[in-house]
């Protein structure tokens, strides 16, 4: 049960839960969407439902199914490698902003994360560690695009993201060892802390271009 804080705008409210049940992998890709259930579940009336489901199904998170209804959209290894190759363009504009304009307290914050990953166990069958070191990616990624100081960055690369996390769920309940990012972030985090702007740059290129090739290869089995 999710509760909904009336204060809030109920439609955002509802937008928000809805979008967290789908990117945390509790509604799985190819699942039917069913406005009744969501409603139950959330506690609310159908209408916010269907106003959420409108808006996610324009962020391609949800689709149309040909015999009428919704379900959660299933990525392909085609969406797999081209949203891939979105962020490996992307990254190396951020990477290399983060480098020139990163503070003392973000530079900490991501060192943080680094740490957090190398500490987590590693577990083939636990779904929490893989639960846990997807938010461990996504913060890292995260906070290097805030640490770039581009607005317009940071709102594109949060699209790719959006779907980068669906993608990652649809992965890691296959093969949980797909997240393997401890080394590949420290490494990331070194070029950053020592402002190197090139290696970071190739850095963050290999880095993605190994989980791109991790997750192709599971998808292809």
């Amino acid at each position: 049960m999710i509760s909904i804080q009336r204060s809030q705008s109920l439609r955002q409210q509802v937008y928000q839960a809805l979008k967290q049940i789908i990117l945390k992998g509790d509604l799985a890709s190819g699942e039917r969407v069913v406005e009744t259930k969501l409603a139950e579940w959330l506690q609310v009336s159908r209408t916010p439902i269907r106003e959420a489901i409108g808006q996610l199904k324009r962020e391609q998170l949800i689709v149309s199914k040909p015999n009428g209804g919704f379900r959660v959209a299933t990525l392909s290894v085609a969406d797999a490698a081209q949203l891939y190759d979105c962020r490996i363009a992307l990254e190396q504009l951020s990477v290399a902003d983060a480098c020139e304009q990163i503070t003392s307290k973000q530079l900490k914050q991501l060192e943080k994360c680094v740490l957090v990953a190398e500490k987590s166990v590693k577990s083939e069958s636990s779904e929490s560690d893989s639960s846990k070191l997807l938010e461990i990616d996504y913060q890292f990624h995260h906070l290097i695009a805030e640490s770039s100081n581009n607005q317009w960055l940071l709102a594109l690369l949060e699209q790719v993201f959006d779907k980068m996390a669906l993608l990652r769920v649809q992965t890691t309940k296959h093969n949980p060892q797909v997240l393997e990012i401890r080394l590949e972030h420290r490494e990331v985090y070194q070029t950053i802390a020592l402002k190197n702007v090139d290696l970071a740059r190739s850095t963050i290129r290999e880095h993605l271009i190994a989980s791109k090739a991790r997750v192709v290869t599971i998808l292809l089995v």
